[in-house]
């Protein structure tokens, strides 16, 4: 098969109005529209499933019938470059915020994004969280120099929208009802062991955490922490941090890691 029927043969997998490609043909006939078309159709079906399986919130709050167009929309777009469907999707959350029939949900790509997260999470290297203990055993007079090192699988999403609590309605976590205080949420995300663990952050902890993931030390997180938010809590999130696994290790002033 030569690299232009390949690149129509793509491209024709992905929009179900075009034509058969040429170049092909089976044992029925030298024409093989309905056999491409059966083939067309469970391409489209295997990626909508595999969007619908790592998306199942955002699936849930808009039906399975809008999803469905939204995903085969997606597709048509944004092509898979791998034979490996467990990073497909990565950014979905991008296409949803663009897509204008969902553009009244403006808290969707945010439940996107924060299962996106999850899915990074699920797959990402098996380290054991920080020992309580170890940070506990820091003078404390060393603490505030004092990095972590953050976990493979944390990761931070901030958002104007409650996601927190509308991710966790669809998905089975919380009970549906209605939110009567429409406020932002930030959520941490980590998987410090076999389980997904998604944490709705006080005030102040998104920047609290991002900037310790980053590499300052705790005593620049916590004033950049303050700064953004007056009713940052520096024991609730040393607690967060300790309780969540977000944190593998600790590095003294010394460059030390234990």
């Amino acid at each position: 098969m030569s690299m232009l029927t390949q690149a129509g043969f793509a491209a024709a997998l992905r929009d179900g109005a075009s034509p058969t490609p040429r170049g092909l043909a089976a044992w029925n006939g030298p024409r093989p529209d309905r056999r491409f078309a059966v083939y067309r159709n469970n391409v489209a079906i295997g990626l909508r499933q595999a969007l619908a399986s790592r998306y199942p919130a955002t699936e849930r709050i808009v039906g399975e019938a809008f999803f469905a167009a939204m995903a085969d929309a997606y597709v048509v777009e944004h092509p898979p470059r791998s034979p490996v469907l467990l990073a497909y999707g990565e950014d979905f959350a991008a296409f949803v915020a663009g897509f204008e029939p969902a553009r009244e949900l403006a808290y969707l790509p945010d439940v996107a994004r924060l299962e996106a997260a999850r899915g990074r999470a699920y797959h990402a290297a098996d380290v054991i969280p920080l020992e309580p203990a170890k940070l506990a055993g820091i003078a404390p007079d060393l603490l505030g120099a004092t990095t972590l090192l953050p976990h493979p699988s944390m990761s931070v999403l901030r958002s104007p929208h409650p996601v927190v609590t509308i991710w966790a309605m669809n998905a089975g976590e919380a009970e549906p009802e209605p939110i009567l205080d429409w406020n932002g949420e930030d959520a941490l995300v980590v998987r410090p062991r076999m389980t997904v663990e998604v944490h709705r952050l006080g005030p102040g902890g998104a920047t609290f955490l991002t900037t310790l993931a980053q590499g300052a030390t705790l005593g620049e997180a916590m004033l950049a922490a303050a700064a953004d938010d007056d009713n940052f809590d520096l024991a609730a999130n040393l607690a967060l941090v300790l309780a969540s696994g977000a944190f593998t290790a600790i590095r003294s002033p010394g460059g030390h890691h234990d």
